[in-house]
């Protein structure tokens, strides 16, 4: 009879356990959510100015492409080609910050925390390969400036040379970049600094925020 009753104190006292620890997750879910959403605001500023700035560096880029374009019989072809890739890839970069703006706003913090970190997890990847394509404008940048009806006509050796060692460094530099921005090198400080100016910052201390949940699973089962 004592041991029915143990067992029956015992059963009320373990119910009792896991309220408590639900009860105590669906408050650190709470609390989590709320600290994501405040972190992610941060991003949401970042991107709407971002977008604001790419539409207005785009205008500008557009009438210079366009004013080039329309006096092409004067224009240099280095510059033609430059400003063309960079255009373009800075479009690509307004693609990008409209995506993760529309992303950001469209996370569901009533759902899974599976859910909300599957979401975060792309938007990650996203800034990643954002990044990515931003690095190889690089190169562009050292000939917008070159001239068909001087160079390489008019100029000595030693310039030729500074110029193609200037556009292969940079060449490299872009592909180095392209090459190593990856979610594996997302705990170097390097690449922490260079992803910060794109929001990845914010998105990873918004999943750091939730694996304290997994913390907490581990912890009391």
């Amino acid at each position: 009879m004592e041991d029915i009753e143990l067992i029956n104190m015992w059963k009320v006292q373990n119910e009792k356990i896991e309220q408590s620890l639900s009860i105590n997750r669906k408050l650190l879910i709470e609390t989590i959510n709320q600290k994501a959403q405040n972190t992610l605001k941060s991003l949401i500023k970042l991107k709407t100015a971002g977008i604001v700035s790419f539409v207005l560096y785009l205008l500008l880029l557009g009438y210079i492409l366009v004013y080039a374009f329309w006096n092409f019989s004067s224009s240099p072809i280095y510059f033609l080609i430059s400003i063309s890739a960079i255009f373009l890839i800075n479009l690509r970069g307004l693609y990008d910050y409209i995506k993760h703006l529309v992303w950001t706003n469209n996370i569901n913090y009533d759902g899974s925390v599976t859910e909300i970190q599957q979401s975060l997890s792309k938007l990650q990847l996203s800034i990643v390969k954002h990044t990515k394509i931003m690095v190889l404008q690089l190169p562009f940048w050292s000939t917008l400036y070159l001239s068909n009806s001087w160079f390489p006509s008019q100029v000595g050796w030693t310039y030729i040379f500074f110029q193609l060692f200037l556009t292969c460094s940079l060449s490299y530099l872009a592909y180095w970049l392209y090459k190593n921005q990856n979610v594996g090198n997302l705990d170097k400080k390097w690449y922490k600094t260079l992803i910060a100016g794109s929001g990845g910052k914010s998105v990873e201390k918004a999943l750091a925020f939730y694996k304290e949940i997994e913390t907490f699973k581990s912890e009391n089962t």
